[in-house]
């Protein structure tokens, strides 16, 4: 019986070329094509598909939206994000939020059809050559983590502070503290999170979500 698969991209060249490299042989049949993320959440509620191909870049509601969605709604299909995006974030992104399988569009139908079975199998699929800078942006994540578990509630409120560019004067006031407990504080915090200033604490600050920049 041939694997079903819906295929969402906002490109119809794109989504008519997979459909064909797909269903060359007869063991894969593409039941379904989505041009956004709206579609593609409507299209899996009137048909679930074994596996889904899912673009990062789409209108009305993005790939990595998709999947949290899918998510949410503990659809039983497996799902693999195929993207031009090799930037690492994006990767991790999907990663945290539990995707089966990414592969970028460079890749051969070869390569494109083992994802999809050893996603049905029960397996994840990462393109080999972004395993290994996935890894080590997760080992890195993780010595983060362990930074930010040092800082005490009082060190993570001046941080926050010291991130958005209020001056140590601001911050013990809005924290009802002196400016010497202030330095004091953000002298502790540069020693645990291993920074030498106010821009790389910003920066570590903004990486661990601790402010938003938007």
């Amino acid at each position: 019986m041939a694997v079903e698969v819906i295929i969402a991209d906002d490109h119809s060249m794109v989504r008519e070329g997979l459909k064909q490299l797909l269903e060359l042989d007869g063991d894969i049949v593409v039941i379904g094509e989505a041009s956004d993320g709206v579609e593609c959440l409507d299209l899996l509620e009137k048909n679930l598909p074994q596996a889904l191909l899912l673009d990062i870049n789409m209108p009305n509601m993005n790939g990595l939206e998709v999947l949290e969605k899918i998510k949410e709604k503990k659809l039983d299909t497996k799902v693999i994000i195929l993207t031009v995006h090799n930037e690492v974030e994006y990767l991790l992104k999907a990663v945290e939020i539990g995707i089966d399988g990414y592969m970028l569009k460079d890749s051969n139908s070869d390569e494109l059809k083992k994802a999809i079975y050893s996603v049905i199998d029960g397996e994840s699929y990462i393109q080999p050559n972004l395993i290994p800078i996935l890894n080590s942006k997760m080992i890195e994540r993780d010595v983060e983590k362990e930074k930010l578990a040092l800082l005490t509630k009082r060190e993570l409120e001046v941080l926050k502070l010291m991130a958005v560019g209020s001056y140590n004067k601001e911050i013990g006031e809005k924290l009802n503290i002196s400016e010497r407990t202030v330095k004091n504080h953000i002298s502790s915090i540069f020693k645990k999170i291993d920074v030498s200033d106010r821009t790389q604490a910003a920066i570590f600050a903004i990486r661990n979500n601790l402010i938003s920049i938007f």
